[in-house]
C-alpha cells in the first residue's frame, strides 16, 4: 500500500529481552497485547501457546501474533531473537490471523534477518523519509512470511472450541465472568471446555482465566498509578481485600510489593 503520513502507525524493532522487561511472567503467563508482535528466533527453542494451541518453536521460526490475540511464551535460557512490535492499523500484508512458521532455506533466514537490521539501522539514523522506509521493510518481512507454506489440516470442533474461549478472554471484561460462565455463552458445560483447552493447551481453562487475569493485573500495579481498588475493580474483582489474597496467592507478594520494585528502577 502507498505510504501515508496520517495513518497512525509506530513500528519498532529490539532484542527479543525487550518483550519481558520486568520479568518472565509478562511473556510466560496467557495474554494479550494491543501491539501486533513480528517475533524471529535466531537462536535456542521454547513452548508457545498460540491461538488456543500449545506447540513447540525452536531456531528460525517466525512467529506472528496480531493484536488483541491471546498467547504466551516461554523462552529458553538459550534463546534469542529479534521483535518487530507494531502499534496502529495493521499493515495489509500481514496475515489477520496468528501465524507460526519456520524459514527452512539459508536465503530466507538472510533476507529477513537483513529486514531486521535494516529497520534498526533507519530507527537509529533517522535520515529523511526513515518512516517509509521501515514500512517498506516491514511489508517485505511480511511477504516473506505469507510465503512460506502454511498447515493445510482441517480445523477440529475441539480446536474451533478452544480458539473462540481464548478469543473471548482476551478482555480485560473477560475477567468479570467466571470460566463457567464463558462455557455457557459457548454452549458447553465447563467440564467439556477444562477437557478441550487442557488437551489443545496444557492448561485447564480455569488457568488460562486465571493467567489472563494475573497478567492484566501485575500490568497495571506497574504501569499505572490507579489505586489498587481501581485496579481491582476494573478487573472484576469484588473488593480490594480479594484482588490482595489473588495476587498474593499466585505471586508470594501483595500487590504494593509488586509495585515497588517497578517504581525504584531508574528511568
Amino acid at each position: 500500500m502507498p505510504f501515508d503520513s496520517d495513518f497512525p502507525r509506530d513500528i519498532h524493532a529490539a532484542p527479543l529481552v525487550r518483550l519481558a522487561p520486568d520479568g518472565s511472567w509478562q511473556t510466560r503467563l496467557a495474554h494479550s497485547r494491543c501491539d501486533h508482535l513480528l517475533i524471529w528466533i535466531t537462536r535456542g527453542q521454547g513452548r508457545l501457546l498460540l491461538n488456543g494451541e500449545q506447540r513447540g518453536f525452536g531456531l528460525h521460526s517466525v512467529i506472528f501474533i496480531p493484536a488483541g490475540t491471546l498467547w504466551s511464551a516461554d523462552f529458553g535460557r538459550q534463546c534469542l531473537g529479534q521483535v518487530l512490535t507494531m502499534s496502529g492499523p495493521l499493515l495489509p500484508p500481514f496475515p489477520e490471523e496468528p501465524v507460526h512458521k519456520r524459514f527452512a532455506s539459508l536465503q530466507e533466514q538472510t533476507s529477513l534477518a537483513g529486514h531486521f537490521e535494516a529497520i534498526s539501522r533507519e530507527q537509529s539514523a533517522r535520515e529523511p523519509h526513515w518512516n517509509q522506509a521501515v514500512q517498506a521493510r516491514c511489508e517485505l518481512a511480511a511477504v516473506a512470511l505469507r510465503r512460506q507454506p502454511a498447515s493445510t489440516g482441517k480445523q477440529t470442533a475441539a480446536q474451533r472450541l478452544c480458539r473462540a474461549y481464548c478469543q473471548r478472554i482476551t478482555s480485560l471484561q473477560a475477567g468479570q465472568l467466571s470460566m463457567a460462565d464463558h462455557a455457557a455463552a459457548l454452549n458447553v458445560t465447563p467440564t467439556h471446555l477444562t477437557r478441550v483447552c487442557k488437551t489443545a493447551t496444557g492448561k485447564t481453562a480455569a488457568a488460562l482465566l486465571t493467567e489472563r487475569q494475573l497478567h492484566a493485573a501485575r500490568t497495571l500495579l506497574i504501569t499505572s498509578d490507579l489505586p489498587i481498588r481501581d485496579i481491582a475493580s476494573r478487573l472484576g474483582f469484588g473488593s480490594a481485600a480479594y484482588f490482595t489474597r489473588f495476587i498474593s496467592q499466585h505471586t508470594g507478594q501483595p500487590p504494593r510489593g509488586l509495585r515497588e520494585p517497578a517504581r525504584r528502577q531508574p528511568q
